[in-house]
């Protein structure tokens, strides 16, 4: 295999991270709404448009804002609309989200956790976006530092390099599963989305370790420390979520059963 890997459709050749990222929000969309059908609104339906349109924006500011921070040389170094425009990072989607979410519903007073539903979307949209970061190689910055271990790939520049890409598809998958398993059991409504972002947290402030890292700030990149700040929102949550203490809400009624 050859990097960056191309898209062949006829007389069109195309890079392939955008189409997988489109087809892994699409997948993601479908996802969400068979789960919703399955298990009925769990706010009104103005006040859930009202909640996924700040999650939409939050996610998009999020992104590019920590984008920025983790890798500011390119913009400072040649300040452009384009340059300000491309880049954009996962964690900073998903905390830019949550924190958008957050300050909606408080702002129109809605108590009710309405995360768990979006928690295998979520799943699903990134591990098929990640397939295109594979797919991209070097140009999407989010390949692994140099290893000798035989599954090492070489992205075009000769040097045998972590997958990770890769690892966190397959950290998906087992957080799927393992989600999945707990969802079928009794369990307070908003937890199943604690449980996905205390995890994918947790990983990427791990995997991030064998990534090339840009700006610094006592040995941890911006993403890094946005993870830390992310597990420290949900700290007093864990022991519950970990099985260490009793939950004192009442099960979710609304729970939908995980997908097969």
């Amino acid at each position: 295999m050859h990097f960056p890997v191309q898209i062949h459709l006829g007389p069109l050749t195309l890079a392939p991270h955008q189409p997988l990222e489109i087809l892994g929000g699409f997948l993601g969309v479908r996802l969400y709404f068979a789960l919703r059908r399955r298990a009925g609104d769990v706010i009104p339906a103005e006040r859930r448009l009202v909640v996924l349109a700040a999650a939409v924006v939050g996610a998009a500011i999020g992104s590019k804002l920590l984008a920025w921070l983790h890798n500011p040389a390119p913009v400072l170094a040649h300040p452009s609309l384009a340059l300000l425009l491309s880049g954009k990072t996962l964690v900073g989607g998903l905390l830019g989200g949550l924190a958008a979410v957050e300050l909606v519903k408080w702002r129109i007073g809605e108590r009710t956790a309405t995360g768990d539903l979006y928690v295998f979307p979520l799943i699903v949209g990134i591990a098929v976006g990640r397939v295109g970061c594979f797919l991209t190689g070097l140009a999407d910055d989010t390949y692994g530092t140099a290893t000798s271990l035989p599954w090492g790939v070489d992205f075009g520049d000769g040097v045998a390099r972590h997958p990770t890409q890769l690892y966190e598809i397959a950290f998906l998958a087992l957080l799927a599963a393992a989600l999945a398993w707990r969802a079928r059991r009794p369990l307070p409504r908003g937890d199943l989305f604690k449980l996905f972002m205390a995890a994918y947290l947790g990983w990427r402030l791990a995997v991030d370790f064998i990534k090339p890292a840009h700006a610094t700030l006592l040995g941890l990149t911006a993403i890094q420390l946005a993870c830390l700040a992310g597990l420290a929102w949900y700290a007093p949550h864990l022991p519950r979520l970990l099985g260490l203490r009793r939950p004192v809400a009442s099960p979710s009624p609304e729970l939908p059963a995980a997908p097969a």
